[in-house]
């Protein structure tokens, strides 16, 4: 009976031992996967810094990028000064009476501007007159989306030059009163200028 008892008590160390060996072979596994996991988390961290630091950079480029092109477009424009309107009489004379003019002249001077591209540019002309009326109908244009009526149009060969004293002329078809004239010139898709002139003689 004793000689049982000691076998099992015998057996049952031997059992304790092996539950051992296999619970350290778990605590060995367990901080082994730990380790693995504090090392992911870290990596991890790293790689959102790399991607926020990534995605910082590429708005910052796009954001150059868009002003690059802005600054590229907006250097291609066509651009216009010295703009000048007159009443003409029936001789093509200057007529200081607005409400006798037989016609409409708009001049006007084309800088030099070699980062425009050469060609045919289409130039179209709105008149307002004081009422708040376009004058004029030649036609429709492109302009922000929409197509937009104009007074007179006209068609040149740019080649980068300077081009002085260009006009677009109207004829006047019906008693023109005094008071303030809007101009306005468009091409390619954008407005040249916007200007006022008042009428009053």
């Amino acid at each position: 009976m004793v000689l049982c008892f000691i076998i099992c008590i015998k057996e049952l160390q031997g059992e304790i031992e092996t539950l051992k060996g296999i619970l350290r072979h778990y605590v060995a596994q367990i901080d082994s996967l730990s380790k693995e996991n504090r090392s992911l988390r870290e990596e991890n961290t790293q790689i959102k810094s790399q991607n926020t630091e990534l995605t910082s950079r590429v708005e910052r480029v796009s954001g150059e990028k868009k002003v690059l092109e802005e600054r590229m477009v907006l250097a291609e424009k066509l651009n216009v000064t010295g703009v000048s309107f007159a009443a003409l009489n029936k001789k093509g004379k200057n007529e200081k009476n607005i409400t006798k003019a037989k016609q409409l002249k708009v001049t006007f001077t084309i800088p030099q501007n070699n980062s425009t591209p050469v060609g045919v540019k289409n130039l179209y002309l709105r008149i307002t007159s004081p009422e708040g009326n376009l004058l004029g109908n030649a036609g429709t244009f492109s302009f922000e989306g929409a197509n937009v009526a104009c007074t007179a149009r006209k068609q040149i060969e740019y080649g980068g030059e300077e081009i002085t004293g260009e006009t677009i002329y109207y004829d006047v078809n019906t008693t023109l009163t005094k008071g303030t004239y809007t101009v306005e010139l468009f091409t390619d898709g954008y407005q040249l200028t916007s200007r006022k002139f008042n009428m009053t003689k």
